[in-house]
């Protein structure tokens, strides 16, 4: 691939002029793209990201349609700092990576096999989708009972703020998952670990507490080697199972995947809210399916901003806010995309492979508004009206909502 960058352009100047240069632009690879179409624009020479360009070819080249400013919608953990422990990784990406998400956060997070993300507890609720592998998670609620259960790809959880919890990886190769925060300016370092506590409180208090001598608390561990850690793979779940112990009555755990589908002629929708599992009070999520070519429909939501995170395949967003403003992003695997509250959008599947990805709602309840259902709902003379629409697009709207259309 031929990049044409500042240099080039210094020897081509002195060597031929201003013309020649202008020859030399015109030298670049056919698949390197360029901030130029239909008679406006023209090559950029460099220095530049060419792969980055080409990730985002709805910024580099954006669609007619967008006008107006709108702020960044979109932030990739690619791009997030990567932290490394004795046992597995974590980044985020909070209201610091991405500052028009004020509601909500993520974390992306691995752990190897037998890595444990030690005993702590947050002031946010923490929602969860497992990506891959397999996890054993445990928490305490207020009432004393307690939990402890096996997860795997498409499970999700829910622990309320406040509740003590633990996640270790299983064999074979532990687990890798998604964790959302009802706080944008959540910050995974300020959680409650049990390690920092201990190393905070005078062993005499401890002594006290635990009816033991000080000396037993003579070895406690940094709270830094403890964040995650390795420790031995645990046995079968009912060997973790605690003697005497009531578990928790509401349910902590809920399988996304194993949901029966919203199927329409595009993919599938799968909603979770407090209506099918009601411990999640403050979160709200739907894993959205695209078949190649398909859409996710124009619509908005009226009760909350939307959170997205990418699983898989490739897709572009447009993004209406009023006043003339509007804007298109392009996502991949591992992006995260946000929507403010009520603004209309879409979400269109760009690749030749399924596209799937989460939405996230500060919210105990999944709502979205469809812009075909509400025309299909109000009196045709009035939109035709309003839009001009002949007989046949009149006669296509929808009065059932259909998320998820085809290409064709």
């Amino acid at each position: 691939m031929t990049i044409f960058n500042r240099r080039d352009a210094l020897v081509t100047l002195t060597a031929g002029g201003i013309a020649a240069a202008a020859a030399s632009s015109k030298a670049f690879a056919a698949d390197v793209p360029q901030p130029r179409r239909a008679g406006f624009g023209g090559d950029d020479p460099g220095p530049r990201n060419v792969e980055r360009d080409m990730q985002n070819p709805d910024i580099l080249n954006q669609p007619v349609t967008d006008a107006g400013t709108l702020p960044n919608l979109r932030f990739s953990f690619a791009d997030a700092p990567t932290k490394e422990y004795a046992a597995g990784w974590t980044r985020q990406i909070t209201i610091r990576e991405l500052g028009i998400s004020k509601s909500i956060a993520g974390v992306d997070m691995r752990l190897n096999a037998g890595g444990m993300r030690e005993l702590h507890w947050h002031k946010e609720g923490e929602w969860a989708f497992m990506l891959y592998g397999n996890a054993r998670v445990t928490a305490v609620d207020a009432d004393g009972k307690n939990f402890v259960g096996d997860l795997g790809p498409g499970d999700i959880w829910y622990f309320p703020s406040g509740i003590p919890h633990s996640i270790q990886g299983l064999e074979p190769d532990g687990c890798e998952f998604l964790l959302v925060f009802d706080d944008g300016s959540f910050d995974e370092d300020s959680t409650f670990v049990v390690s920092d506590w201990f190393k905070h409180v005078p062993k005499s208090v401890l002594s006290k507490n635990f009816g033991v001598a000080e000396t037993h608390f003579n070895n406690l561990p940094s709270p830094s080697e403890r964040y995650i850690f390795p420790l031995p793979v645990p046995g079968s779940l009912e060997s973790d199972k605690i003697a005497g112990a009531t578990a928790v009555s509401n349910g902590l755990v809920h399988r996304m995947s194993a949901q029966e589908p919203i199927k329409s002629s595009g993919g599938t929708v799968r909603i979770t809210d407090s209506k099918n599992f009601p411990v999640s009070k403050t979160i709200a999520a739907a894993l959205v399916e695209i078949e190649p070519g398909g859409l996710r429909e124009l619509h908005w939501h009226p009760n909350t901003d939307e959170w997205q995170y990418y699983i898989e395949g490739s897709g572009r967003m447009g993004v209406f806010a009023a006043n003339g403003h509007s804007r298109t992003f392009d996502f991949a695997a591992g992006d995260v995309g946000y929507v403010p509250f009520a603004m209309g959008h879409y979400i269109e599947n760009t690749g030749n492979t399924p596209l799937k990805f989460l939405e996230m709602f500060k919210s105990d309840h999944y709502a979205d508004v469809s812009l075909n259902q509400w025309l299909a709902l109000t009196p045709p003379e009035v939109v035709s009206g309003h839009l001009n629409f002949d007989a046949a697009t009149m006669a296509a709207l929808k009065k059932e909502k259909e998320p998820v259309v085809s290409g064709s």
